[in-house]
């Protein structure tokens, strides 16, 4: 199991988003700004998971990463909804 370059290449990348959703959601000056990364690291994180089951050739981890995408999405949208509801 040796990575190629372009699998060193989309990983890194995958680090560096997850990094970056890391400072956005620890320094967003407001909630919206933190719910957008955190949506941001979910999606990372599902695709980073999709990654890891092409690299090991294993489906479980795809069922895996559906799940926590969904659950990640259910979980923003009530987010929102409660941010939305404290502005009116």
């Amino acid at each position: 199991m040796s990575l190629t370059p372009l699998e060193y290449l989309a990983f890194a990348l995958m680090g560096a988003a997850l990094l970056l959703g890391l400072l956005r959601f620890g320094l967003g000056p407001a909630s919206p700004d933190r719910l957008v990364a955190a949506d941001t690291l979910s999606v990372t994180t599902t695709a980073g998971l999709a990654g890891v089951a092409a690299l090991l050739a294993s489906p479980l981890y795809l069922d895996v990463a559906l799940v926590y995408g969904v659950l990640s999405f259910v979980g923003v949208v009530a987010l929102a909804r409660a941010i939305e509801g404290d502005r009116q």
